[in-house]
């Protein structure tokens, strides 16, 4: 008997990452676009990197 391949659906951020938008200044953007230049990262995966940065920096008063 053959056996089959079997290929699950995958939904929508399965993956572990969500969609959202946000609004940003033009200064912050030409900021991100060169350091997304400069280190040849996505501004995608730069925003996460520093996203992550602060948040595990940052102090609540």
């Amino acid at each position: 008997m053959e056996e089959k391949l079997v290929i699950k659906k995958r939904l929508k951020g399965e993956d572990g990452y969500k969609t959202f938008s946000i609004r940003i200044t033009d200064e912050t953007t030409e900021k991100l676009n060169k350091l997304s230049m400069e280190t040849n990262r996505s501004r995608n995966e730069l925003i996460n990197l520093l996203l992550d940065y602060a948040i595990e920096h940052c102090e609540i008063e």
